[in-house]
């Protein structure tokens, strides 16, 4: 099995990565159920990805529900600790499956993986 790293660095809305990258997480969960396992960690501004009760307009992509879904399907997710005190959110409540980690729990992450996606 096909250990895969999804990096994100940008915030849920405003620019398309968040989305793009759990479109290639969702996607590698279905597509290729039992040949990879799927870890997404959330840096920088991405750390405001894992907050809960994100309410977008009717017909527009939902960061929440796609991060749930990538969680339900078997990936862990983290965010990082340090971005998350720097931005004043790591009191707060993330979503459900979420767990606030550090550079050394990402650095074994990424010797232990055998790809790195980063967007």
């Amino acid at each position: 099995m096909q250990n895969i790293l999804i990096i994100i660095n940008d915030a849920p809305y405003g620019t398309e990565k968040a989305y793009n990258a759990l479109r290639m997480a969702m996607t590698l969960q279905k597509e290729h159920t039992d040949e990879v396992a799927v870890n997404v960690f959330l840096l920088a501004d991405a750390v405001t990805c894992g907050l809960p009760h994100q309410n977008t307009p009717n017909g527009f992509y939902n960061i929440e529900r796609m991060l749930k879904s990538v969680i339900r399907n078997g990936a862990e997710v983290k965010s990082c600790g340090g971005c998350s005190k720097a931005r004043g959110i790591d009191k707060l409540e993330f979503i459900p499956g979420i767990k606030l980690s550090n550079m050394k729990e990402f650095a074994q992450w990424t010797v232990s993986c055998d790809k790195v996606l980063t967007f």
